[in-house]
């Protein structure tokens, strides 16, 4: 069973913030959990190069637009190494010549199914969003996304014949043929389309442009609408268009397709994107999984508002470890979460270093204190070691990032309790007073915190692939255990990384 999971591709007007790097790690969890479970993945991220926010930001710094953009670009493929990212393909839409190719052959597809005409519009567009807004939807005059009011806007350009699609775009949401999660996303989704769909523009003039942008297929004096052009990159970045295989593997024959997005955009990926496969006769995806925001005193995380929090410097100060397990741990399935330093400080802390890596060490000392680093049979795991991988299967089936993660703690908490309850270091002394049933008891005790600490460093590993490598390093495998060593610095005093 083959997965294709994707993020969405955010804007390069700015540098990567905290936000991204939520949406990255969830992929990345999702990506890394179906590889280990023996499934064919492909995991796709990138950066939407075609906005006219970035043509903007780029005349505002006084920079060549082109360089401006891929500057940026790489800044964002640049997260992979502090967040040890997975992904195995990055595409930057100004500039990857698969992206081009693709969003030409799908314009021409819904083209032929005639669905766009050409018509003259005014309306209020947020640059921000890059979107018309119905006056009714602005409250208090201004966009809901960026708390600004919309410009007015008169061009003449190119629209999309959505509202054909209303009827089928009602039995795909509501069949569960495209699952959009939670719940409360997938009714807001539902809502906007029972209350009756308009047509959409989906061309600018190229003359706003600048130039910039890839031009309507038979219209040079239009570009693609960056909606179309960027959510097109799903598909385009397998080379449809170019016909590489790889569309066929990842797209048409992959048993799910998963796009990983923020709240602000459901509508252009459970709606719009659904559409224009409808129009073009191409697979849809199988899941939408939408995630809130992250805030730095209840305001959402923006440049533009000033409290971006830089992820590569965080993981650079306190790991990529303790970054990535807070942004899991940490942030809600529905509703917003506050960032703050000390809230990440504290759960890495401690879940990790005096949690999960004390339990791997204080089992690794005790199997080199009493059996010479040798690992002793009879171990049983039960509780909630025993279902701990079916836990992980059910909570990211459900895109639960916190439950899954709560399943990890249950197992390092059951764990340590065997020790308290067991006390080996009595047992050891029984032991060598000649108890026979102490010396079992201990054998077993031991062998069952080494499978439970190694069950660990298995699991773990979607969500914390680096300190999963340690651990696994020091728990070996087969008879022998290696020495302990701490795999997780506390971030409460000061550390070298």
């Amino acid at each position: 069973m083959t997965s294709y999971f994707t993020t969405a591709i955010p804007y390069v007007n700015a540098a990567p913030h905290l936000g991204h790097a939520l949406e990255l790690v969830q992929a990345d969890v999702l990506a890394r959990h179906a590889r280990s479970r023996g499934r064919p993945v492909r995991f796709l991220t990138g950066t939407d190069d075609n906005a006219l926010k970035n043509v903007a930001a780029a005349r505002a710094a006084g920079v060549d637009v082109r360089a401006f953009v891929e500057g940026n670009a790489a800044r964002f493929a640049g997260l992979r190494e502090p967040l040890a990212l997975s992904f195995d393909d990055f595409i930057s839409t100004s500039s990857d010549p698969r992206h081009a190719a693709g969003v030409e052959r799908l314009w021409r597809r819904c083209a032929a199914a005639g669905d766009f005409y050409r018509r003259r519009y005014e309306g209020l567009y947020c640059a921000g969003c890059e979107q018309f807004y119905p006056e009714a939807e602005l409250a208090g005059g201004l966009c809901p996304e960026h708390r600004t009011a919309p410009e007015t806007v008169a061009e003449e350009n190119w629209f999309f014949r959505l509202s054909r699609y209303t009827d089928q775009l009602l039995e795909i949401l509501e069949s569960g043929r495209v699952r959009v999660e939670p719940r409360a996303r997938r009714n807001e989704v539902l809502a906007f389309v029972r209350a009756g769909l308009a047509d959409f523009s989906v061309s600018r003039p190229a003359a706003r442009a600048g130039g910039w942008g890839i031009p309507v297929p038979g219209d040079p004096d239009q570009v693609v609408y960056v909606w179309w052009d960027a959510l097109a990159n799903y598909v385009t970045a397998l080379g449809y268009g170019t016909g590489d295989p790889a569309y066929e593997r990842w797209w048409v024959d992959s048993a799910e397709r998963v796009h990983v997005i923020g709240k602000g955009i459901v509508r252009f990926h459970a709606v719009y994107w659904p559409a224009l496969l409808l129009s073009a006769g191409l697979p849809l995806p199988t899941a939408v999984f939408v995630h809130d925001y992250l805030t730095v005193d209840g305001a959402k995380l923006a440049k533009s508002a000033g409290n971006a929090v830089d992820p590569a410097g965080l993981a650079d100060r306190y790991g990529g470890d303790a970054v990535r397990w807070w942004l899991l741990r940490e942030v809600a399935r529905t509703g917003d979460t506050d960032f703050t330093l000390d809230r990440l400080i504290h759960r890495a802390d401690t879940d990790l270093a005096n949690g999960l890596g004390n339990l791997v060490n204080r089992t690794l000392t005790l199997v080199h204190k009493y059996r010479a680093g040798q690992v002793p049979p009879g171990a049983r795991l039960s509780g909630a070691s025993a279902t701990l991988a079916a836990r992980i299967d059910r909570t990211l089936g459900n895109f639960d990032f916190r439950a899954a993660t709560d399943a990890l703690v249950s197992v390092v908490d059951e764990g340590n309790r065997l020790v308290e309850d067991t006390r080996p270091w009595e047992l050891a002394r029984a032991e060598r007073g000649g108890d026979g049933s102490a010396t079992e008891l201990l054998d077993t005790v031991l062998a069952t915190l080494v499978a439970t600490c190694r069950l660990l460093a298995t699991e773990s590993q979607p969500f914390l692939p680096r300190g999963a490598d340690r651990l696994r390093t020091q728990l070996a495998s087969g008879s022998r255990v290696g020495h302990p060593v701490p795999a997780f610095p506390r971030l409460s005093v000061p550390h070298v990384k």
